[in-house]
């Protein structure tokens, strides 16, 4: 199993001083993580893409090209990009550029993306999932074929268009992000694309219809089954020496998140922390329940990446690095061995 951290990079108004200072340090804080996790040994490090208040990942190609160039081995990924809202060729260019510089490193998740934001760029709710098709299947085209010609529609036509630069490897790999779409699903089977289950706001046991009717939209389109690879998401990640400690260092993370989200219209799907931690896919616990409850996930998902948030979510520094270190010494060696990877 691999191990990929995703930082949604919220503005750290507990930094103190003005905003200009706040936002400093929060990057400063996300490349700082970035490092420490190639040192202990993840798999993967990603940023968030998100266009409103309290989150500050609006540019991920900038965020992942500055960690790229103080790092060397991590793989440098999106989670997610949101491709609904965004200009194929960009993506493309941005992307392919950033794959050359990090010597190939770089992997997609591309979604429609959660919160407010499609407003910004001149699309409703109802326009998004539509846009996410048609926008992927122009970014695959671009990045499989030397020359692309391709119809006006979300934008003006191309005609023999040649990307420049290409990916350093062919096509990276890009995997799909999904919570509640079919559609997303069955794009994925239909090119031969991995899925990660995001699920971040209910139980993992709720996602069993969205992976069989993966499996069985992979299978349809006539793909080996051995071929077919999935990721699972979490909503919250703690690590603690006692599954008391995470707990009581997780609940002001947890609340916050909470007023986040009916700040922005949502409504939290569970009332308390400790509802949180039973029954949603958070990680917060010992090193021994985490690895347990990645064990029950992988029983739904049979997922060989794991990808959770990195953001420390206010917590004191000592428990964000703490927790990273925990997960790295105690809970990946334990995953790797009984989860082992499938066939590249």
């Amino acid at each position: 199993m691999k191990f990929f951290g995703v930082a949604p990079i919220r503005y750290l108004d507990s930094a103190g001083g003005d905003e200009p200072s706040a936002t400093r340090a929060s990057f400063e804080l996300t490349v700082a993580t970035a490092l420490r996790m190639e040192e202990l040994g993840f798999d993967g490090f990603g940023v968030g893409e998100r266009h409103h208040w309290p989150f500050l990942s609006s540019a991920p190609p900038v965020v992942l090209a500055h960690v790229a160039a103080l790092t060397s081995r991590i793989r440098l990924f999106t989670g997610v990009t949101v491709l609904s809202m965004l200009d194929p060729v960009r993506a493309a260019e941005d992307y392919a550029t950033l794959d050359q510089l990090s010597g190939g490193r770089v992997e997609l998740i591309v979604g429609k993306g959660a919160g407010p934001g499609g407003e910004v760029f001149g699309l409703t709710p109802d326009e998004q999932r539509p846009a996410l098709a048609d926008n992927f299947r122009l970014l695959h085209e671009l990045w499989t074929r030397d020359s692309v010609t391709w119809p006006a529609g979300r934008r003006p036509r191309l005609d023999d268009f040649h990307l420049l630069p290409r990916p350093l490897n062919g096509r990276p790999r890009i995997w799909h992000g999904s919570s509640s779409s079919a559609e997303s699903l069955e794009l994925a089977a239909e090119y031969g694309d991995p899925v990660v289950f995001s699920n971040a706001g209910l139980s993992s046991e709720s996602a069993r219809p969205l992976v069989e009717y993966y499996r069985a939209a992979w299978a349809r389109h006539g793909r080996p089954a051995d071929r077919l690879f999935t990721g699972a998401g979490t909503p919250g990640f703690l690590v603690a020496k006692t599954s008391q400690a995470a707990l009581a260092a997780y609940r002001p993370a947890f609340e916050r998140l909470a007023a986040m989200q009916r700040s922005i219209g949502g409504r939290p799907p569970f009332a308390s922390v400790e509802e949180f931690v039973a029954h949603s896919p958070a990680l917060v616990g010992s090193p021994e329940q985490v690895i347990d409850k990645v064990h029950r996930q992988h029983e739904i998902f049979g997922h060989s990446l794991a990808v959770f948030s990195v953001d420390p979510d206010g917590l004191p520094l000592d428990d964000h690095w703490t927790s990273l270190e925990l997960f790295a010494t105690e809970v990946a060696p334990a995953l790797r061995t009984s989860l082992p990877d499938p066939p590249p």
